[in-house]
């Protein structure tokens, strides 16, 4: 990874999202921003964000190069940077957050919930993405009808859809089976509302769906609804041997 250049106090310390510039600017004017053991003179002096030892009011600053969140997205959001037909993803974050050029790494349907990264990291997640990786994805269903053995056999040879669709063999595990069946579905695509096809091709309609499992990722069940965190450098480490 590319070195990087110094950078501005105000930069570097807002991008961590917990404070604006104009808040770090009164930090550093009120004397509680270090740069190696040394009171910062101002808000535009450069440091190194790799080597530089930046504390404020004694604690470290955390820095991270880039930005990588999970979200526990809620149904009747979308997961887009913008859309003029409702509330996104973006939209659950706080403002400075919002500015970093965050983006959501795939697409979960509107209705659908559960694991959603977000990051401004461009290489990684489209590696994490690209067809060529096979990165697993893991889903939750609850589905109106009977799935059964034939349906985990049939999912795992790959489906061909009523509208010529194509999709790559799949692994159906069945939780329970009746009425409702609920089921873990496991996919190394992603393509347009794929689990719901999948299964309404085996009579099966879906009636919720949550994606629980990315790679080796598992959505932080601690998460409320909406809320999100910073991936912790263990669940980076596991990103980056996937691709």
């Amino acid at each position: 990874m590319e070195r990087l250049k110094p950078q501005r106090l105000d930069k570097l310390i807002a991008s961590t999202g917990k404070w604006t510039r104009r808040e770090v600017r009164e930090l550093v004017r009120r004397g509680r921003v270090t740069v190696d053991g040394q009171p910062a003179r101002s808000a535009e002096d450069k440091a190194d964000p790799e080597t530089a030892s930046i504390l404020v009011d004694g604690q470290p600053l955390g820095y991270r190069r880039y930005t990588w969140l999970m979200l526990n997205k809620p149904a009747g959001v979308l997961s887009a940077t913008e859309d003029g037909r409702g509330k996104t993803v973006l939209d659950l974050l706080p403002q400075e957050l919002r500015r970093q050029g965050l983006f959501p790494v795939g697409r979960l349907d509107k209705d659908t919930e559960g694991l959603l990264l977000l990051t401004n990291e461009g290489g990684l997640a489209h590696a994490l993405l690209s067809p060529k990786r096979h990165v697993d994805k893991v889903y939750y269903a609850r589905a109106a009808g009977r799935l059964a053995e034939a349906d985990r056999r049939a999912l795992a040879a790959g489906l061909t859809l009523e509208d010529g669709l194509v999709c790559l063999p799949a692994r159906l595990e069945i939780l329970t089976s009746g009425e409702t069946s609920e089921v873990l579905i496991t996919l190394r695509e992603g393509k347009f509302h794929q689990v719901k096809r999948m299964l309404a091709a085996r009579g099966a309609p879906v009636l919720y769906l949550e994606r629980v499992r990315m790679g080796s990722l598992e959505l932080d069940r601690s998460l409320p609804r909406g809320a999100f965190r910073f991936l912790t450098e263990e669940e980076m480490e596991k990103l980056r041997t996937l691709v």
